[in-house]
């Protein structure tokens, strides 16, 4: 049988196309798969809410991904779907995102009234700081940060626009800042009263004042990461250690592939008996 140039041309064509979708669903097969090991092994249920650069097709076309409303239409019916008296585990990994969403989830998880465990095998920024705050324990790798939870205002902090106001005499501020100034004492405000809504029933109500205070009002960076001792620290109900199982699973969640990576190592533990070998 001969191949012209076209024919050739097309098969190749149709083989980019589909192989991305062969590869995505033997992903989708593998996740299933290690879910379920988990959730047989702790006897709960297991959602994720992973947040990665992902690409779509043979063009790797880059998506950004974040906390949406989808995300929290999602999480909300896998609630509703568990029993009252089955715990749930949740992975996060995310850099944040809006915080309707983010309060939606945070609050259907405090309301579940079996237990409820986050795992954060790298971090939980900002909404999902938020959502981390209503598990009953945050189990986190030893690397692993949470955020700040001060509401943003398109591209700024709402803390960084009062700012403006408290150092400008209002003739000189313009209208809009001034709006976005009352949107900013709104904002952090009702960020400040759901956190202390989230914490005040794990502890003093002092001090869950004091931490949604710490956490909402702008005292850091909205990038600065919060450690696991500084969380401890807080009161907060820290575990460090993560099994196995939720690393292999956050495998199964692949960066975009790229020419060339920016971090390579061989992808093996390394031992006693291989520095002896290297010694040698």
């Amino acid at each position: 049988m001969q191949f012209n140039f076209s024919q050739v041309f097309w098969i190749i064509f149709l083989v980019l196309t589909f192989l991305p979708i062969i590869k995505q669903q033997r992903l989708e097969i593998m996740r299933m798969k290690l879910i379920r090991q988990v959730e047989a092994r702790r006897r709960s249920r297991l959602i994720t809410l992973i947040h990665r650069q992902e690409s779509i097709s043979f063009l790797n076309i880059p998506i950004s991904r974040y906390i949406n409303i989808e995300d929290s239409e999602e999480v909300l019916r896998a609630i509703r779907l568990t029993p009252d008296d089955m715990p749930i585990d949740l992975i996060l990994h995310t850099p944040g995102g809006l915080v309707l969403a983010s309060e939606q989830i945070a609050r259907a998880l405090q309301r579940h009234p079996a237990k409820v465990t986050v795992f954060v095998p790298h971090y939980a920024m900002s909404g999902g700081t938020m959502i981390s705050l209503a598990a009953d324990e945050i189990v986190m790798d030893e690397n692993a940060v949470l955020g700040p939870v001060d509401p943003q205002l398109g591209e700024f902090p709402a803390v960084s626009v009062l700012e403006v106001i408290r150092k400008k005499t209002i003739d000189k501020v313009d209208d809009r800042t001034l709006m976005m100034a009352e949107m900013a004492s709104k904002a952090i405000t009702q960020v400040k009263d759901f956190i202390f809504y989230l914490l005040e029933d794990n502890m003093d109500a002092s001090q869950a004042r004091y931490l949604a205070d710490l956490l909402a009002s702008g005292n850091w960076t909205h990038d600065y990461p919060i450690d696991c001792d500084q969380l401890k620290r807080m009161g907060l109900p820290v575990t460090v250690g993560l099994d196995e199982e939720i690393y292999s699973l956050i495998a199964l969640y692949p960066q975009s592939p790229q020419r060339r990576p920016s971090v390579q190592f061989i992808p093996l533990p390394y031992g006693r008996r291989d520095r002896q070998l290297e010694d040698k």
